[in-house]
């Protein structure tokens, strides 16, 4: 079906990755926006417990610990119908390969790593990794911290190439508690802590109507 010109545009899931170098970002857009995504709040509560002081019990140390896991679908069906080069070649491992570069080191500090070592460096530093923001929409955009990638193929092509997966991402939102002040993930937590406070006062103002 063809939708209505005044229909809205459905924003799309997204996660960005910002150099910390050079700043550059690089945005990977799902294909398909997941049907659902699970949120998983850990509060940092002081108190209670053997030894600790009744009036101690209720203190909140910082924002709660917050898991986010989603699975996306990812295919090259349409493509390939359409003759699409790149996916007759390559079915949907470009977009695998996007995924997963997000949690490995750049080719080029692996090989700078090992050059220091054969001229004897005696400690090297890891790199430093990309800022990662996840976009769930224009008022959802949080830091996070990969934790899990899980993919499962489920179609090839006659070469191997996967043209259909599905992907499991687990994500950790990184918050004033994990992030120096300086950090630019620091300032994109807070935006986010300010913006779902305006959300809370809205739903209290809608209550009272």
């Amino acid at each position: 079906m063809t939708p209505s010109p005044a229909s809205p545009r459905m924003a799309k899931a997204a996660i960005l990755s910002i150099d910390p170098i050079t700043q550059q970002t690089k945005s990977i857009k799902l294909q398909y926006n997941p049907e659902e995504i699970s949120r998983s709040l850990t509060p940092r509560i002081k108190g209670g417990g053997e030894g600790g002081g009744r009036s101690e019990v209720m203190r909140i140390e910082g924002v709660p610990q917050e898991t986010i896991t989603l699975k996306v679908e990812i295919d090259a069906v349409d493509q390939l119908n359409q003759g699409d080069h790149s996916a007759g070649q390559m079915g949907i491992y470009p977009q695998l390969s996007a995924l997963e570069l997000l949690v490995y080191p750049s080719n080029a500090s692996v090989i700078s790593a090992k050059d220091l070592l054969s001229r004897g460096t005696m400690e090297i530093l890891p790199p430093l990794a990309p800022l990662t923001l996840f976009f769930w929409g224009p008022n959802r955009i949080v830091p996070v911290k990969l934790t899990s990638i899980t993919i499962n193929e489920t179609y090839h092509d006659a070469n191997l190439n996967p043209i259909s997966a599905e992907v499991s991402l687990s994500m950790q939102v990184l918050s004033y508690s994990d992030l120096p002040s300086e950090h630019p993930g620091f300032f994109k937590f807070q935006t986010h802590h300010i913006m779902k406070e305006g959300m809370a006062k809205l739903a209290k103002n809608m209550q009272n109507k």
